[in-house]
């Protein structure tokens, strides 16, 4: 597979459960509105120079779209969309 452009192939992290600072636990459902998610990327487009494969990122949760593979879930997004680089 191999992403073309500007575009950014993509595998969203599950972020099980998050402990707040005051030692509330939230599950996913409870941080719908938490807006960046985290995501490993799987193949950078041929457009984009500052990202590499395997490095881990955060993305805007309502940004791209899904695609589905040898029932492999991945998600493709625009480089704009990428908030931070790990």
């Amino acid at each position: 597979m191999k992403a073309v452009g500007k575009y950014i192939v993509i595998k969203p992290l599950e972020e099980k459960n998050v402990k707040t600072e005051g030692g509330l636990i939230l599950s996913e459902k409870q941080r719908e509105d938490i807006r960046f998610r985290q995501a490993l990327v799987i193949e950078p487009g041929s457009d984009v120079e500052v990202l590499k494969k395997d490095q881990i990122i955060y993305y805007d949760r309502n940004a791209g779209f899904g695609i589905e593979l040898n029932n492999k879930k991945f998600k493709v997004i625009k480089e704009f969309d990428v908030v931070v680089i790990l």
